[in-house]
Formats: structure tokens, C-alpha cells, sequence
């Protein structure tokens, strides 16, 4: 099922596959539902209904003339679930999808039962300091091929893409540090993933991790999205099987 709801001055773009207990998968940055779970997607549907969504500019999902927050990604995501008529959901975020979670569970905390949090941070710092570097430099051209052809194939416009790719630019680029008193505020149970070799450090990670109330960590031998076998990544020593695993395994444990 596919569909579009009217959100916040948002055309917003959500798919449901299955059937079950409702999970919530928010992309990463510059990405689609597919190029970010494409490889996950069809394992969890076995056993969940799975909501994807897309996010401000990105994909189907219009843009609404107004910068871009997780905060607002945030209030995106639970108006819709109200409108769907989803009470609350297990939410996993990657990346950029991750830090939109954690302000899901931040702002509103009745929508989530549980979260896993793929490869984001809450500070700054917690990212290597190349992240910045490249980042304070990025342009169009940067942009992973894979991950411009998947939305041109969507909405052939450039500069839709143009503006998907500066809302993210600048959402990160003006990126505050959250409180640790916001994250220890998130009560729901929380599985981190992060890998060794990705753009959040693991000690940021693990910090993240012993702030949180209730939560989990998981260091895996990889570079950022190996564990999901997101688009821009190759085959890695954790397989998208063998994670979805253990995300269902943490799901299914008793709250």
C-alpha cells in the first residue's frame, strides 16, 4: 500500500508492506525508503507492517519552502501516524533518520514503544572531525551517485534535487548540540548500532548509550549503513539478514 497524507504543509509520501506489530523507518539523509532499507525492508515485513516514510524533499514527499529540522521531521512523522491511526510504533532511524527518531522520542514520547538508532548522534563532536571537513565543503557533485539517480528516477526535476540536497546541507551544517538531559528524557526501551568505522564515533555511541534509561549497544565491524546494506555500501561482515535479527530480537523482547 502507498499513499500520501497532507502534513504540515507537506504532500508526505508513506508506504505500508505487511502485517503485525507497526514499525516506523525513517531514512538517512539525501535518501529514498529504498535506497536506505531496500535490503531490510522485505525481511521485516515478514513478521511487522512496516511504515516507510519520506521525509521533507526527499523522494515523493514534497518540500514546503521552509528549512529543514529533525525536530520538524519529528512533528512530521507523528501527525502522520495520527493520521494513519497508528497509537505507537517501534521507530528505526538511520542517520539522519536516527536523529529524527531520537526528537520522535524526545517531543513525542506516546508514539514510541521502542527505537533503534542507526549511526547517529546528539553532538557535534560525537562525529569524526572529517565528517565536517567534508561536509563544509559538499556540493551537488558530491552527492553519491547511486542516491541521485534513485531520486531523479522519482522526480526527474534537478533542482528538486538541488533543494533536497541543500535542505540536508544546511540542516547539518546548522546542527546544535541536544542536552544530555533530552536524550536521558527518552524513557522507551533503545537499540544503538553503530559501526567501528562510521562517521559517529563509538565512544559517542557508547556515551549515548549509558545516558540513555534503557538502552542497548551494538558495535559492528563496518562503515556507515554496512549493516542495513544501504545503497552506498558494499556487502559487510554483519549481513542485512543477520540484522535484522537482531533488531527483531530486541523488538520482540517484553517492555
Amino acid at each position: 500500500m502507498t499513499g500520501y497524507k497532507s502534513v504540515n504543509g507537506l504532500n508526505m509520501y508513506y508506504e505500508i508492506h505487511g502485517e503485525g506489530n507497526p514499525l516506523v523507518l525513517l531514512h538517512g539523509g539525501g535518501s529514498t525508503i529504498q535506497t536506505t532499507f531496500g535490503k531490510v525492508l522485505p525481511l521485516f515485513e515478514k513478521n511487522r507492517r512496516v511504515i516507510g516514510v519520506e521525509m521533507q524533499a526527499h523522494g515523493h514527499t514534497s518540500d514546503r519552502e521552509s528549512p529543514s529540522s529533525f525536530e520538524q521531521d519529528a512533528d512530521d512523522v507523528t501527525e502522520l501516524l495520527k493520521q494513519l491511526d497508528i497509537k505507537n510504533a517501534d521507530i528505526f532511524g538511520f542517520s539522519n533518520g536516527g536523529q529524527t527518531a531520537m526528537q520522535l522520542a524526545i517531543r513525542h514520547p506516546e508514539k514510541v514503544r521502542k527505537l533503534v538508532i542507526g549511526a547517529a548522534g546528539y553532538k557535534r563532536d560525537g562525529y569524526y572531525p572529517w565528517f565536517w571537513d567534508f561536509l563544509s565543503n559538499a556540493n551537488i557533485k558530491d552527492m553519491p551517485q547511486p542516491l541521485k539517480e534513485a531520486y531523479l528516477a522519482i522526480n526527474p526535476d534537478p533542482n528538486a534535487l538541488q533543494t533536497m540536497h541543500d535542505r540536508d546541507y544546511y540542516r547539518m551544517m546548522d546542527f546544535k548540540d541536544w542536552s544530555d538531559d533530552a536524550i536521558r528524557s527518552i524513557k522507551a526501551p533503545v537499540l544503538i548500532i553503530n559501526g567501528d568505522h562510521d562517521v559517529v564515533t563509538s565512544e559517542h555511541a557508547l556515551a549515548m548509550s549509558r545516558l540513555l534509561p534503557n538502552a542497548r549497544l551494538l558495535i559492528y565491524p563496518g562503515v556507515h549503513g554496512d549493516f542495513i546494506g544501504e545503497i552506498c555500501t558494499g556487502k559487510g561482515l554483519l549481513s542485512p539478514e543477520a540484522s535484522v535479527e537482531i533488531i527483531e530480537g530486541f523488538l520482540d523482547e517484553p517492555v
